[in-house]
Order: C-alpha cells, then sequence, then structure tokens
C-alpha cells in the first residue's frame, strides 16, 4: 500500500476511536441518568403502588398479545 493510503486509513481509525468514545461517554451519562431518575422516583408518594398497576398493566399486556398471537394462528391460509 502508498503511505498515502495507510495515513487516510489511520486519520479514518483515529476519527472512528474518537466516535466510539463519546459514544461510551454518552451511554454512561444516559445511565447514570436513568438511575438518578429511577432513585428520585423511589422516593416519591404512591411509589410501590405505581409500580404495582404497572406490573397489572403489563401482565395484562402479554396476556392480550398471547390471545392476539393464538388467534391469529388459527386463521385460515
Amino acid at each position: 500500500m502508498k503511505e498515502e493510503t495507510l495515513i487516510i486509513m489511520k486519520n479514518k481509525v483515529e476519527s472512528l476511536t474518537r466516535v466510539v468514545q463519546h459514544l461510551l461517554t454518552e451511554v454512561t451519562n444516559l445511565r447514570e441518568l436513568g438511575i438518578g431518575t429511577l432513585e428520585t422516583l423511589k422516593l416519591t408518594p404512591d411509589y410501590d403502588k405505581a409500580l404495582e398497576q404497572l406490573k397489572q398493566n403489563m401482565i395484562k399486556q402479554q396476556e392480550e398479545e398471547k390471545l392476539k398471537d393464538h388467534e391469529t394462528e388459527k386463521l385460515p391460509t
């Protein structure tokens, strides 16, 4: 390979390295933000009641999806 091509490749690799490092920093910041938000929510009144309601909603949604999938499987093709 020509030296010029190697220099271009080196610059691209360095640029990609900087981008990945920036992405890792952003992911870390988002994780910390998410944890902080969750911990703040845990301190709010009626947190346990809201959490239980979310659980019930998820169970209901999963049951509806299973029923819908089951009905779809019975349709003739």
